[in-house]
């Protein structure tokens, strides 16, 4: 991501939360506007009972004389990976609340984002980054654990999109095979014309 595109699409599938968190943080503080979709297939290292804990703990610190003032603890995976943003960020200031207000994230893949391509970041892969045979989790699943109900709506839909997504799929591939066969079969027809526009130096 060395040049600025409109947006930049991430997968969020199989990588760590952290790592990520850090790019799409520094990403949106130079000015990129970021979008990361499948928050729910995030990795975080360690254990998921480790993870189930360390979550816990977070859940009872809370203003004693009136919960409701904050700490707010977000269910939701994208609202997790949001925090965990939102704290490499400097979000008190003008700069760090226009960084935030550039990034966008999503369980599953809403439209228009199925229809976009989508990236990953090779710096921030589990299979590369963390250590063969380590223990890890699913962001999905500590949400489950923690009361978030939404899993199995987003499943569905996630089912949907990709039966659609390998429909399209099977259809692109059966065109680029028509147009192979179209121009093979035409090729002999076609030498005498490319060596004329050869000739004219194109």
């Amino acid at each position: 991501m060395n040049t600025f595109e409109k947006v930049v699409v991430i997968d969020g599938k199989g990588h760590l939360l952290g790592r990520l968190a850090s790019i799409v943080a520094k990403q949106a503080l130079s000015g990129q506007r970021v979008v990361v979709v499948r928050c729910e297939e995030l990795n975080i290292s360690g254990s998921f009972f480790r993870n189930k804990l360390k979550y816990h703990a977070f859940l009872r610190k809370r203003c004693v004389v009136n919960p409701a003032r904050g700490a707010f603890h977000f269910r939701a995976p994208s609202r997790i990976f949001y925090r965990a943003i939102r704290g490499m960020v400097p979000h008190k200031t003008a700069r760090g609340a226009a960084a935030l207000d550039r990034i966008k994230l999503f369980e599953g893949v809403p439209p228009p984002y199925d229809r976009m391509k989508r990236l990953v970041v090779p710096s921030a892969l589990r299979v590369l980054k963390l250590k063969p045979g380590r223990k890890y989790c699913t962001l999905k699943r500590v949400s489950r654990e923690v009361g978030w109900k939404y899993d199995d709506v987003v499943a569905k839909l996630e089912e949907k999109r990709k039966v659609k997504s390998k429909a399209f799929y099977e259809r692109k591939k059966a065109i680029v095979n028509l147009r192979a066969k179209a121009t093979k079969g035409q090729a002999s027809q076609l030498a005498t014309v490319q060596e004329k526009i050869a000739a004219l130096g194109h």
